[in-house]
C-alpha cells in the first residue's frame, strides 16, 4: 500500500484535521468535540499505515475496516461541530466531502481484497 493514493488522502485528510482543531480550539475554546474529531480523523491514516504491517490478509481487512469506522465517526463529529457553529458551512463540506471520498476508497479496497480472497 505504499505510495497509495487512499494512504495519501487519509494523510492530507489527518492534516487538515488537525489544523481544523487547532483553529476550534483557538477561536472558541472548544476541547471536547474537537479531540473526538481529532482522535478519529487521524486514525483514518494511522489505520491504514498500520494495515501496511498486517499478519496476513484477515488482519490487512480488519485495519481497513477500523478505519472505515473512524471515517464514520469523524462524519458525526464535522455534523456535530458544525450544528453548533463551530465549523462555517463552506468548510464542513468541503471536509465532510473529502472524508466521505475516503471512506468510498476504503469500501472499494475492502471488498477487492475480501473478492481476490474467495
Amino acid at each position: 500500500m505504499s505510495n497509495s493514493p487512499l494512504r495519501d488522502e487519509s494523510k492530507e485528510f489527518a492534516k487538515q484535521i488537525v489544523l481544523l482543531c487547532r483553529d476550534i480550539k483557538a477561536n472558541y475554546r472548544e476541547s471536547v468535540l474537537t479531540n473526538q474529531l481529532l482522535r478519529s480523523g487521524t486514525s483514518i491514516g494511522a489505520n491504514l499505515h498500520e494495515a501496511q504491517y498486517a499478519q496476513g490478509t484477515k488482519d490487512f481487512i480488519s485495519k481497513l475496516e477500523i478505519a472505515q469506522k473512524e471515517c464514520y465517526e469523524t462524519e458525526y463529529w464535522l455534523e456535530l461541530l458544525y450544528d453548533t457553529g463551530y465549523i462555517p458551512e463552506q468548510q464542513y463540506h468541503f471536509m465532510q466531502n473529502h472524508c466521505g471520498a475516503i471512506r468510498r476508497m476504503l469500501i472499494s479496497s475492502i471488498n477487492t481484497v475480501k473478492a481476490k480472497e474467495q
